[in-house]
């Protein structure tokens, strides 16, 4: 592919610290659209690709190869059975559909070298805990002798969000306006129904032993940048942690880029499903942000009742029935009034087919009523782990220009 095309379909940039080039896709939507840009990291368990069990370790040359074939955009996580992808920077959503559909298929294909597979779940069915192995990391190393068996018990893989706004500083009035959707990121994406080889009555189990770590679940009310300020202040000085990047909410101001986090999902086992709630993540945020002198306040009973529904959103899923102080609402019925109040958001961003999808997640179910099904109807949770791998590799064969890019790119480096 010739450099000159290449150039049309990227762009480069510099990082707000000055210390690392960013890759962005170019846009030709909405203008608007670019006030929001956004980026995808997904989670994957590493396992055997003849048994699909979780790898206890695995070989640093495999983190080495994966990491050439995908230009950089694949990495170590906490543990050694664990595999972590990122997507560059982006205004299309196509064109970040593209890119994570290359890291899932150049991470798929360089596994299968190694004679392993990869598997996009919120938890692995029968991964043991009691048998991982940390990443060789001195960060991970210090952050287990701090939390003991909590933190050994975090075998869960999950998908983040990152959205950039045109005005950083309203991260923190966004991240308490957030607090009320976070049960629908939960519900939409729960892949997690298995812990330990045994089914948990729970859609979503992740957040369950995820919760049981320091500084997780819901944020605080610091709906200013100087009162968030004054709790990471409080806690460095104090040593309790290092550094910010140890609070570990369902959404979070983001301390090495201008964005506000989204890390509430499962790890999406469907691509597609993953690609649509990073739609409707930033969607949401394109509204708030464009409202923000209109959104009420979130109150201490506002975020209680969202406490309540991320706990149904964890046991039920596409099955959950929120609470609000009007009374019942069906997950569905939620869905479709906050999708028709986001319409304007969609069409600025170019996503109104992605934001669509989230009703067909309903209807389909989420990947967890998907290994509840296969399990039921094939050799019970082997059948579960069959569906997890098959699903996440089935990311489709056709490659649009940014994955030709992508790929080339990767290839000329060979």
């Amino acid at each position: 592919m010739a450099f000159d095309t290449i150039l049309n379909r990227l762009k480069l940039s510099i990082s707000s610290d000055s210390s690392h080039i960013v890759l962005k896709s170019r846009h030709t939507g909405h203008p608007e659209s670019a006030d929001f840009s956004f980026g995808i990291e997904e989670e994957y368990f590493l396992a055997d690709a003849a048994t699909l069990d979780v790898r206890q370790s695995t070989p640093s040359e495999f983190f080495e190869a994966v990491n050439w074939s995908t230009g950089g955009q694949a990495m170590r996580e906490m543990l050694q059975a664990q595999l972590e992808v990122a997507t560059n920077v982006h205004v299309e959503v196509a064109d970040a559909r593209e890119e994570l559909r290359f890291l899932r298929r150049e991470a798929a294909s360089v596994a299968d070298q190694f004679g392993l597979a990869i598997m996009a779940c919120g938890t692995h069915p029968t991964a043991q805990w009691r048998h991982s192995k940390l990443s060789p990391k001195r960060r991970y190393e210090d952050m287990i002798e701090d939390l003991q068996a909590v933190g050994a018990r975090n075998m869960l893989c999950g998908m983040h969000v990152h959205v950039q706004l045109p005005d950083p500083s309203r991260r923190f009035a966004l991240m308490c306006a957030m607090i009320p959707y976070l049960p629908f990121f939960v519900a939409l994406s729960t892949s997690s129904p298995f812990w330990n080889g045994h089914e948990t009555g729970l859609k979503g189990y992740r957040l369950a032993a995820y919760d049981e770590l320091p500084r997780t679940g819901l944020p605080e009310l610091f709906d200013t940048e100087q009162k968030y300020k004054n709790y990471i202040d409080a806690l460095t000085s104090s040593g309790v942690i290092p550094d910010e990047s140890h609070i570990w909410w369902a959404v979070r101001p983001s301390m090495r880029h201008p964005t506000l986090e989204l890390r509430a999902p499962d790890s999406c086992t469907h691509l597609e499903d993953a690609v649509a709630l990073a739609s409707l993540y930033r969607s949401i945020i394109c509204h708030l942000f464009r409202n923000i002198h209109k959104v009420a306040g979130v109150t201490t009973l506002d975020r209680a009742i969202a406490v309540e529904n991320k706990w149904r959103a964890q046991r039920y899923g596409a099955e959950s029935v929120f609470a609000s102080p009007k009374g019942r609402v069906r997950l569905k019925d939620g869905l479709a009034d906050l999708l028709e109040r986001l319409h304007r958001d969609a069409e600025i961003l170019g996503c109104e087919k992605e934001l669509e999808h989230c009703i067909q997640i309903l209807e389909r179910g989420t990947s967890a009523d998907g290994q509840l099904r296969a399990a039921r109807e094939g050799d019970g949770i082997e059948a579960a782990k069959r569906f997890i791998a098959k699903t996440t590799a089935d990311v489709g064969r056709a490659i649009g220009p940014l994955e030709a890019t992508l790929a080339n790119r990767v290839s000329e480096r060979c």
